[in-house]
């Protein structure tokens, strides 16, 4: 091989070496910023779901200070027992085991996350999180409930790879809308709660407060919702039992 080969190839070898460290340096120094904005990401929907105005009319977020001032006064943390669906008093999301953490879904999950909304000492709702698989990923979101237990506040989808204007609709507002004033129990009876094909009316025409329309040619995913859904109220609605029973 020619010297001037050589030098050719030292040359380029040297600036890969220096652009991956440059990029791991970058990588490093941003991570801690970017578990803060997932985090306030995660804080907003939570907010959201809770029926807070988390976007003004210019499409400005909360800030993080607003964000945490909520989380600080109005809502707190509790964890569940998934099978009892006991409080776990004095558990903290330090305690949760990092595996937990980690868990795509409910059915990874021994202890199950809920938020308490309160004012005025007065508990006025509840959210916890929902996932499971679509047609293509993994849908997160959070589902609040009012203080009667059965009817539904917002519900948020806020991560998923889902096909954008398909299954990718979950994320908007004209779907998670429909879900706000459905019941999820009525008459001591926990309730199948329904993405349906096409739309309620065409299903129901007398009309059904535990379901809303689908989205057109997804239909696969709201397969998935309806599943997943049910799943995590159930699991959910073990401590909700023992509410409205006292």
């Amino acid at each position: 091989m020619r010297k001037e080969d050589l030098k050719v190839i030292g040359f380029a070898a040297l600036i890969c070496v220096i652009c991956s460290l440059l990029l791991s340096a970058t990588s490093q120094a941003l991570k801690d910023r970017q578990q803060e904005q997932v985090e306030l990401d995660r804080k907003l929907n939570v907010l959201k779901a809770f029926g807070v105005e988390v976007v003004d009319a210019e499409g400005k977020k909360l800030s993080k200070a607003r964000v945490d001032q909520y989380f600080t006064e109005n809502i707190s943390e509790i964890f569940l027992d998934k099978e009892s669906g006991d409080v776990l008093e004095g558990v903290t999301l330090a305690d949760i085991p990092k595996s937990e953490l980690k868990a795509k879904t409910i059915k990874e999950k021994e202890h199950l996350p809920l938020y308490v909304w309160q004012e005025d000492g007065e508990i006025q709702k509840y959210a916890f999180p929902v996932s499971g698989m679509g047609l293509w990923s993994i849908l997160y979101g959070y589902l609040a409930l009012d203080k009667d237990l059965e009817t539904i506040i917002g519900i948020t989808f806020y991560k998923h790879a889902e096909t954008p204007g398909l299954g990718g609709e979950v994320s908007t507002d004209w779907f998670q809308n429909q879900f706000k004033g459905k019941k999820i129990f009525d008459d001591g009876q926990l309730l199948e709660f329904e993405v349906v094909k096409g739309s309620v009316e065409g299903k129901y025409p007398g009309g059904n407060d535990h379901a809303v329309d689908g989205i057109t040619g997804a239909t696969m995913t709201g397969n998935g919702i309806n599943t997943f859904l049910n799943r995590d109220i159930t699991a959910y609605n073990r401590y909700f039992e023992k509410l409205r029973g006292s």
